[in-house]
């Protein structure tokens, strides 16, 4: 029997503990992968410790309970119903899981199904238990199984540690999508500074759009993130002017094409809502972030504006390959990020050390 180190966490609000355990045997159509590098997400620390006073209609994995939400690595063994993929590719695991064979995964929207989960994190539907079950492996272990449908293969300009961020990049990468982000267009990121708002923001840039501007608490940060491109990027500090008026009279009073919300946990709905009123007549406001109180919206407004709110969550796996794909080719350049890299015996200080972040700069990676 072969045995593996895993971190788990046996109860909310105590530490994870380093426990051996059996290596888990792929099913016929998924991969078992050697875990190199896998991200803490910013968010970690809140799901372990207040996530179920937080949001009790959200389920986590029964303990004890690994997480690890973007985990990248070498695919050791396969199924016998795998195609496509072999031993020793390199892969990013998205850790979005469904059932597979509602309406919307048949359509391959599996983040519209009942059932959707985020392996090693939490989910979003009380249904989502059944899938932690099936799949209680997070990244946060020497090993971890997945399905084939999964996986991004990751060239090899593209390291480990850099795909560890892949979550949170695809995110952003989604919601520009859903806002047509691209040539000729001027976006509005609502929370800059953060992990989403810098990826988006180098997103924006990478697409093509014309003008990004931005939010943020963090001067410092505001403007390393202005450095990124100064000719196409501005910046306002919150506080210091009404947001939704500083777009439009920095677009002539037009307005921006569209508003990425990118907020924090827990951040102010004030401050989203003062936003989306910078945005332009048809945009579209695309929000990804942390807000959890009601917004209140004015129906008129929308309606006579022909304004579009949506909400985004994650990702498809076919977007993840393509971020692969941008990165392959140096459209997309994530040589912004700064790693700290905690081995796995670590990963209790890696979790709580992510309060003296670098803002969307730094990725706290563990290394199992």
């Amino acid at each position: 029997m072969a045995l593996m180190r895993a971190a788990r966490l046996h109860a909310i609000g105590e530490p994870m503990s380093i426990d051996e355990i059996e290596v888990p045997k792929p099913r016929p159509t998924d991969v078992l992968v050697r875990v190199k590098a896998c991200g803490i997400v910013p968010n970690m620390a809140n799901v372990i410790h207040n996530w179920p006073t937080w949001f009790p209609q959200q389920p986590l994995a029964r303990f004890p309970a690994i997480f690890g939400l973007d985990a990248a690595g070498v695919v050791e063994e396969v199924g016998e119903a795998v195609i496509g993929i072999r031993p020793g590719t390199r892969v990013y695991v998205s850790p979005l899981r469904s059932c597979g064979s509602c309406y919307s995964c048949r359509g391959g929207q599996y983040s519209r199904c009942r059932y959707y989960t985020l392996n090693g994190y939490f989910s979003t539907s009380p249904d989502g238990q059944r899938i932690f079950d099936l799949y209680p492996y997070g990244g946060f272990a020497e090993f971890m199984t997945a399905p084939q449908h999964s996986l991004v293969t990751l060239p090899d300009n593209i390291s480990f540690e850099q795909a560890g961020r892949f979550g949170y990049i695809g995110t952003s990468y989604g919601a520009l999508r859903l806002a047509d982000a691209g040539p000729g267009t001027v976006g509005l990121i609502d929370g800059i500074t953060g992990t989403l708002g810098v990826a988006a923001t180098v997103l924006s840039l990478a697409m093509g759009v014309s003008k990004v501007l931005g939010t943020g608490r963090d001067e410092e940060l505001l403007h390393r993130v202005k450095s990124l491109a100064p000719k196409r990027i501005e910046v306002l500090k919150l506080g210091d002017k009404p947001s939704g008026e500083w777009a439009k009279a920095s677009t002539d009073g037009e307005g921006a094409d569209f508003v990425i919300s990118a907020l924090g946990a827990r951040a102010s709905a004030e401050t989203m809502l003062d936003s989306m009123y910078g945005v332009r007549r048809g945009g579209k406001v695309v929000n990804v972030g942390g807000v959890a109180d009601k917004v209140p919206v004015d129906m008129k407004w929308l309606m006579d504006e022909q304004v579009q709110l949506i909400g985004s969550n994650w990702f498809t796996t076919a977007q993840g390959q393509e971020l692969a794909n941008m990165v392959e080719t140096g459209t997309l350049d994530l040589s912004y990020l700064e790693h700290e890299r905690f081995p796995l015996t670590e990963v209790n200080r890696a979790i709580s050390g992510l309060k003296d972040r670098r803002g969307g700069f730094s990725n706290y990676v563990v290394i199992p």
